[in-house]
């Protein structure tokens, strides 16, 4: 399928903003690629050779402990890039993270030589980069504040709020678990409770919200407590 030279720069506000000419040449070196669902979009120790751009579907980015434990890190949605691969591709690092492909996914590629270029050439493209740096970096810092803090409930209140598709949650309790690195029979317990307060229905691989007005005041009583 062909798309109008400038279609999928419309979806990223920084890239819209790039004078014609630099578009241009952005759309001509880029790539748009369909990634199946469960395949592994980037893995430990590869070199980050491509800026990933989602147009459409979710990767999942997560690390392995030492212990074998999977640590959940964040997702990347449709409209957003991948803040590790730009951290890659600006140090020259190999990833220490996995990207799982959560869905189809329909994204673009913008290989590092045209990154490199278009990031020494345009103040447009590089503040594009950075912002997108800045916004998940900030997320991060929740996501360890979160973990150390340890109020799980709270913390479940706000992953079932971000993941709500609609009032439902496609998502199972070891799902989650991992996710917000705690036991599936801790996940249990606490949406049990969720449910008993009327603010969840729960069936097989589905949570349906409610009451959303108790989840989110839960999930803002973190700083609260």
């Amino acid at each position: 399928m062909t798309h109008p030279e400038d279609a999928w720069t419309s979806r990223f506000a920084g890239l819209a903003r790039l004078p014609a000419d630099l578009r241009a040449d952005l759309v001509r070196r880029a790539r748009v690629v369909n990634v199946p669902a469960g395949a592994t979009v980037f893995a430990p120790g590869q070199r980050a050779e491509n800026l990933l751009l989602l147009l459409a579907g979710t990767v999942r980015v997560q690390q392995c402990s030492a212990s074998g434990r999977e640590v959940f890190l964040y997702r990347v949605n449709a409209g957003e890039s991948c803040v590790l691969t730009t951290a890659c591709m600006l140090s020259h690092e190999s990833y220490r993270a996995e990207g799982i492909a959560e869905t189809d996914v329909r994204a673009v590629m913008i290989p590092r030589r045209a990154f490199d270029d278009l990031a020494a050439r345009s103040a447009g493209f590089r503040e594009f980069i950075f912002a997108a740096w800045s916004e998940r970096i900030v997320e991060l810092f929740a996501l360890i504040d979160d973990m150390v803090s340890g109020q799980m409930d709270a913390r479940l209140a706000r992953r079932l709020l971000d993941l709500a598709q609609g009032d439902v949650v496609y998502a199972t309790h070891q799902v989650l678990g991992k996710e917000l690195g705690t036991a599936r029979e801790v996940i249990s317990r606490i949406l049990a409770e969720f449910q008993r307060r009327g603010w969840i229905e729960q069936a097989r691989g589905e949570i349906r919200l409610k009451a959303r007005a108790g989840l989110e005041r839960l999930a803002r009583s973190t700083g609260e407590r």
